[in-house]
């Protein structure tokens, strides 16, 4: 961790202020942690040990006058109403960052509030849970998870890496982007997904009419695709509202390739883009290029069998190996499949690599 923060304001301790509250307490015990929100949470967020301190929203000035860094935990909307009052009342050098899950619009805002000598940061933890408030807080929320950081222009390079260390504490994998880079990506694999899913759901829904069958079927690959179709409107609205412009062209590009789909439904060609997309899938993991810290990667080869997982694992436990990340990338039912292994150095991934091979599994290096 760097030593550059002590005092923390967290404003808005939910489920992802609160989990942020934990997961920065879990591994920096020193840290002074002050949370502003209501006073059932401020209550509840003491109890949890999230917080060391709390307010009220109204008596939020006392919450940041010691900050020397500030989390805007709530909604876009929200963060947007904040950002001209935190920076009126921090102090020279804090360091101000967010969680919002769109960044062009709330980092711009921020640049036309903040003065030279305090700096903002923009932030989107890839993370959460189906639960809403601070009981549904969690400290390991942001292990392995992709948290971009976004910075407002001038930013020094010390702040931006001083944020950054910390962030990696919580286990979180810390990405460098660009605001308006970054809510095009975040349109692309966040937001029209969330779209697609209720889109898919309401279609069948609609079926149910004809049958009750439709969803008395829906297992397996339907679930998986609707699985986000129950996140609250609420959380998406701001979504929505402030990324607009690129979510409505992805609209338009994904009508287009179902138009293709459709074109190639019966010919031979179908097959060429059912392989480019497996090939696509496949390699989703392998990029790490811009976050502060690399990925190193193994593909492993697994039969499909009981078992399988649970001996890379203990091989890996005997020799005090931690596995930082794990993902099931390709299954075949009764024959074989393919995992993702991740480790947190070049040194370990060919120590592991070593072990799996002499335990009879095949393992490829995943650049």
């Amino acid at each position: 961790m760097s030593d550059f923060f002590k005092n923390i304001t967290i404003v808005g301790v939910g489920v992802i202020g609160g989990s942020l509250g934990l997961a920065l307490k879990r591994k920096n015990p020193k840290l002074r942690i002050t949370g502003v929100s209501s006073p059932k949470t401020i209550e509840k967020a003491l109890e949890m040990g999230a917080i060391d301190i709390g307010y009220p929203h109204h008596e939020i000035e006392k919450g940041l006058a010691e900050a020397d860094l500030v989390f805007i935990c709530t909604s876009i909307s929200l963060i947007l109403e904040y950002i001209p009052f935190i920076a009126q009342h921090i102090q020279p050098g804090t360091v101000v960052t967010d969680v919002g899950s769109t960044k062009q619009i709330i980092v711009n805002k921020a640049e036309s509030c903040f003065a030279l000598d305090k700096y903002f940061i923009g932030g989107h933890p890839m993370a959460g849970n189906e639960g809403k408030g601070i009981s549904w807080a969690d400290r390991f929320l942001f292990e392995n998870a992709v948290y971009v950081l976004s910075p407002a222009q001038n930013t020094p390079e010390e702040k931006i890496q001083s944020l950054g260390n910390l962030l990696e504490t919580t286990g979180a994998k810390v990405l460098l982007l660009p605001p308006d880079l970054h809510d095009r990506v975040a349109a692309t694999v966040s937001h029209l997904p969330q779209i697609v899913s209720i889109a898919l759901m309401n279609l069948v829904s609609k079926s149910q009419d004809e049958s009750s069958a439709y969803l008395k079927l829906a297992a397996g690959g339907f679930r998986d695709m609707t699985r986000i179709a129950s996140s609250p409107y609420e959380m998406w609205r701001d979504i929505f509202e402030t990324n607009q412009d690129n979510i409505c062209q992805l609209l338009d590009g994904i009508i287009d390739e179902l138009k293709s789909l459709k074109s190639h439904l019966v010919h031979d060609e179908m097959a060429k883009l059912f392989e480019s997309a497996a090939s696509a899938r496949l390699s989703i993991p392998r990029d790490t290029k811009g976050f502060l810290r690399p990925n190193f990667d193994l593909s492993v080869e697994v039969e499909d069998k009981p078992g399988e997982i649970a001996s890379i694992a203990s091989s890996m436990i005997e020799k005090n190996i931690n596995i930082k990340d794990i993902e099931v990338l390709k299954v075949r039912e009764g024959d074989s499949g393919t995992i993702r292994l991740s480790f947190e150095t070049e040194q370990i991934r060919i120590q592991a690599k070593k072990l799996l091979e002499k335990t009879g599994f095949t393992a490829h290096v995943k650049q």
